[in-house]
């Protein structure tokens, strides 16, 4: 399994993040970084051994280059990104504190991926040797042409019997409920898992939780079930897979991994966590959920393995998530002393 071929296809964008807690509107500068959906996914896979491939457009100037670059520096293979387009989306990041919560602000219109076409990737060539296909619900919300550029890659998916994830990743500062649901509607006969929290299926699909209030930071795990069931019955998937968050404040969240295979519910244990940067917290927990699958291990097993990797990740400056194996498997059998490791 270590070495295998995964493609994760989307938008890296700059992020720029208002230092030291700063709100955006005092800043004089910026830390910057590169990062998006399927790329924090991507990211994640080549930590744990994977050969993992990110597929985009980004143009043809030092922004794209350092984008590619930053994206090398940590071990993903950029063989199949094309160049051209206009420019690189920009999101800016302003972390929140206790009580205050945290704010992205998106400048991304026209970005290269969003004004790709049909026919610039050459997919029969990109999923060559692949396993698994992962993207998210950002991507076809970009533009429709990004939107048909999904369906064309997940069709030559289906040819080659690779497995196919999808992070439904609802933003509604992309996109309406209403075009939400029936663009991913049209793509979900395309794949094999979903994950998704909460928020994500009632906005994308109109399937609400009961007895849950996200605000208040109140959840009631047994209404995951029928969320799940509803999924799994409306369109077929293998698995539906959620994180669950309980937001305390914006600093200290509960955190926990349900998924659930059409017999059972397989539920992690929760951590607690200290929030240093919550932004690509979902995105660590598909990718270690992706690893796990693929090396086979048992479905408890799978959730508590993407819960701690997850968890870790909210320690961790910026999107990516940059641990080992070893050390997701450390915390996993309860290690979470903290202790500094000589």
């Amino acid at each position: 399994m270590a070495g295998s071929k995964v493609v994760t296809f989307g938008e890296i964008m700059l992020r720029l993040t208002a230092p030291n807690y700063q709100r955006l509107v005092q800043v004089n500068s910026f830390d910057a970084a590169y990062a998006g959906g399927e790329a924090n996914v991507a990211v994640s896979l080549a930590q744990f051994g994977m050969n993992s491939y990110y597929v985009t457009k980004v143009p043809d100037n030092p922004l794209g280059y350092g984008a590619l670059g930053h994206l090398q520096r940590y071990g993903v293979k950029t063989d199949y990104v094309i160049k051209g387009g206009k420019r690189l989306g920009i999101y800016f990041v302003e972390a929140g504190a206790s009580q205050r919560p945290s704010m992205v602000i998106y400048d991304r219109a026209s970005s290269a991926i969003a004004e790709a076409k049909p026919g610039e990737f050459d997919w029969k060539k990109i999923f060559d040797g692949a396993e698994w296909f992962h993207f998210t619900g950002i991507t076809p919300a970009l533009s429709d042409t990004a939107a048909a550029l999904t369906l064309e890659a997940l069709k030559v998916a289906k040819e080659y019997n690779i497995t196919v994830s999808c992070d439904l990743n609802y933003r509604k500062k992309l996109w309406t409920p209403e075009k939400a649901n029936a663009v991913m509607s049209g793509l979900m006969p395309y794949v094999d898992i979903c994950i998704g929290n909460e928020e994500d299926a009632a906005n994308t699909f109109g399937i609400e939780l009961a007895e849950t209030d996200v605000v208040q930071g109140k959840l009631n795990v047994e209404s995951y079930l029928n969320v799940a069931e509803e999924l799994k019955k409306r369109f077929g998937f293998k698995y539906v897979a959620t994180s669950l968050r309980e937001s305390y404040s914006a600093s200290d969240n509960g955190w926990s991994v349900l998924l659930y295979d059409g017999e059972k519910m397989y539920h992690s244990k929760k951590y607690n966590i200290h929030i240093v940067d919550r932004v690509g917290g979902g995105d660590s927990c598909a990718a270690a959920l992706i690893y796990a699958l693929m090396d086979g291990r048992d479905l408890q097993d799978c959730v508590e393995f993407a819960a701690a990797a997850s968890c870790l990740k909210h320690t961790i400056p910026q999107d990516f998530n940059l641990v080992t194996i070893e050390e997701v498997e450390r915390l996993k059998r309860g290690d979470a002393s903290g202790r500094v490791q000589r």
